[in-house]
Formats: C-alpha cells, sequence, structure tokens
C-alpha cells in the first residue's frame, strides 16, 4: 500500500479500503486517508444502529400487544421474539449508552407502527390497541415481563 486510499478502491473493494484504512489509522498515516468516505461510513454506522434499534423496538411492541389481545394465541415463538429483541436492544444500549436517549425519542412513533403490525396479524380491529403507548419503558425492556391479557 504506497499510495493515498483512493476512491476507486472504496468503490471496487469495500473489504480491502476498509483494511487499508485500519492499517492507516494503526500507523497513524492520516495524510494518506480517504476522508470523505471514511467520514460517509462513520455517520453511516450511527444510522445503521438506530434503525436497528428502531427495528427491535417495533417487534417488542408489537408482540407485547399480540400477547395482550390475543391470549389465547400465545406460543413459545412469541416468548423467544420477545426475549431476542430485548436482548439485542440491550446489547446495543450497553455498546452506546447514548442510544438511551434515541430510543425513548422514537418510542411513541415505534409505538404507532407497532400498532398497524399488530392490526394486520391479529386482524383485530385497530380500535382494539390504545392509541397511546401502554406499556412503560422499563417493562417494555425488561427480559420477564409480559403483559396481562386484555379482552375487549
Amino acid at each position: 500500500m504506497t499510495q493515498v486510499l483512493t476512491k476507486t478502491l472504496y468503490e471496487q473493494d469495500f473489504h480491502l479500503w476498509l483494511t487499508e484504512t485500519v492499517e492507516l489509522l494503526k500507523a497513524r498515516q492520516v495524510e494518506r486517508l480517504d476522508y470523505d468516505n471514511l467520514i460517509e461510513e462513520l455517520a453511516s454506522m450511527g444510522i445503521s444502529q438506530k434503525h436497528a434499534l428502531k427495528s427491535n423496538l417495533i417487534q417488542i411492541l408489537m408482540h407485547l400487544l399480540k400477547w395482550r389481545y390475543q391470549p389465547e394465541k400465545q406460543t413459545n415463538s412469541w416468548r423467544y421474539t420477545l426475549l431476542e429483541h430485548r436482548d439485542r436492544i440491550e446489547e446495543s444500549l450497553q455498546d452506546s449508552p447514548s442510544l438511551r436517549v434515541y430510543c425513548n425519542e422514537i418510542l411513541d412513533s415505534c409505538y404507532q407502527k407497532a400498532r398497524r403490525y399488530a392490526q394486520i396479524e391479529t386482524e383485530l380491529p385497530i380500535s382494539t390497541f390504545p392509541e397511546m403507548l401502554p406499556f412503560a419503558t422499563a417493562d417494555i425492556l425488561d427480559p420477564d415481563y409480559y403483559p396481562e391479557a386484555l379482552y375487549d
């Protein structure tokens, strides 16, 4: 590797570009870095973390709604899904504690999506599910929390 990393390498072989970027950073050879693409990649990492958090929250909320409003259909698969997505969020928040603020910011919008998804999956009227988030944040993330059944 004798020249400055170029956009061409980034476009032709991302993995090689990444490997060489890491080596340049380790060697403190910052003058040879492809700054534009490095900045883009670092920014996209943060976006990816946020998307994953949002997706996991939606899945948890949808399954909590299904658990509460269709108790006769509860399965170990639902329990597994809840645990899996809660574990993913826990790991994300351990790795990036600052995402906790973002988690609280998006909770209501995630709930609205989860509500619509739960309506489709359960085939219950959308009015079955409360318009406002019915679960406390601590409960949503608690791996041992399962809401009590409610019937309309």
